[in-house]
């Protein structure tokens, strides 16, 4: 038997809704973090069997549907030669940001089975110990925000290099985009070929283009990531109320919905011969439970049993969310009737 998420995300006639969180380990986990007083992140994201371990803490206490593996968007980018520091509290910060030609021209070509062998290794773990009905997702993080941290040197909300550079040095950008996407494919099909029967691609900052933009410097990239393994896809971003026509256009069997707009007219945008993924507000999670209930029955009445439905936060695990709270949360989406009214 396939799993559940994977029926799913064909838009297949499922028993009930599947369900698994963004980072769902390291934000809420007391276990998760016990470990990381040992480890640090690298360590634990380089060793197969610590890798395998974070990432089947959260299925294991939660119940959730997915193991979705413990590493960070700026893996193939270390493999491709680049020193990125994960600073707590800030995210990934580069001494030497890449904003020329020279610049791109150094960036290695990274041969997968090797760059990322304990990566491939934790997948394979993780496969092993998992029952068939669950699913082991893999990503990669979208060449538009993975760019972002590459030229920018660090998180901003912003983006105006990023901007500058596509607009003004586009030969550079294209060159840069297509050495990411180049790269991330190669880094995903690894994963496929250990085991991940999922894969997203995560492009947390490309709200801030405009559809426009989007389709003229972002989506050739991502539909190629995207068109480039024969498993089910997941494309993801955040503020992309307007782009869900041109993201579901780029590729993707799911896309994933953010919490600011709701379910139904989401899905309107994206279209029925897509599934979609979302979409409860995670800030949620930090009040009350009645508010958190409420809102995820809404989430499942405005999904109303149609095939394609993966329940999931808008966006990832926040700090500070208790873990009972995800794991009722969880209970709740999988003891729900499909088709479930508010």
């Amino acid at each position: 038997m396939e799993p559940l998420l994977v029926r799913a995300a064909r838009r297949e006639q499922v028993e009930r809704t599947p369900v698994w969180f963004m980072r769902q380990a390291g934000r809420s986990l007391p276990e998760y973090r016990a470990l990381r007083e040992q480890h640090s992140f690298w360590e634990v994201a380089q060793t197969p069997e610590l890798c395998a371990e974070v990432t089947l803490q959260p299925v294991r206490r939660h119940g959730v549907d997915a193991a979705v593996m413990f590493a960070d968007i700026m893996t193939p980018v270390v493999a491709m030669g680049l020193d990125v520091e994960l600073v707590e509290g800030v995210g990934p910060v580069l001494e030497t940001p890449v904003r020329s030609a020279a610049d791109v021209e150094r960036l290695v070509r990274p041969e997968p089975d090797s760059a990322y062998a304990p990566l491939v290794e934790a997948i394979r773990i993780v496969r092993g110990e998992l029952s068939a009905e669950r699913a082991v997702v893999g990503f990669c993080g979208g060449p538009f925000t993975v760019a972002g941290y590459l030229v920018e040197g660090r998180p901003t909300r912003e983006l105006t290099r990023v901007k500058a550079l596509m607009y003004g040095e586009r030969a550079v950008w294209t060159a840069l985009m297509e050495r990411l996407a180049d790269c991330f494919a190669a880094y995903l099909g690894a994963q496929v070929r250990a085991g991940a029967d999922v894969v997203q691609l995560f492009d947390s900052w490309v709200g801030v283009l405009s559809p426009a933009d989007y389709e003229e410097f972002v989506a050739p990239w991502s539909a190629r990531i995207l068109a480039s393994v024969d498993v089910p896809t997941i494309h993801f971003g955040t503020g992309t109320a307007t782009l869900l026509p041109a993201m579901a256009h780029a590729g993707g069997d799911v896309i994933g919905l953010d919490w600011r707009i709701p379910l139904d007219e989401g899905w309107a945008l994206v279209g029925d011969d897509r599934g979609v993924q979302g979409n409860l507000d995670p800030a949620l999670l930090l009040g009350p439970w009645e508010r958190t209930e409420a809102g995820a029955l809404d989430v499942l009445a405005r999904a109303a049993g149609r095939p394609g439905h993966i329940f999931n936060l808008g966006h990832g695990v926040l700090p500070g969310t208790k873990a009972e709270s995800v794991t009722r949360l969880a209970e709740l989406v999988k003891t729900a009737p499909v088709g479930v009214r508010a």
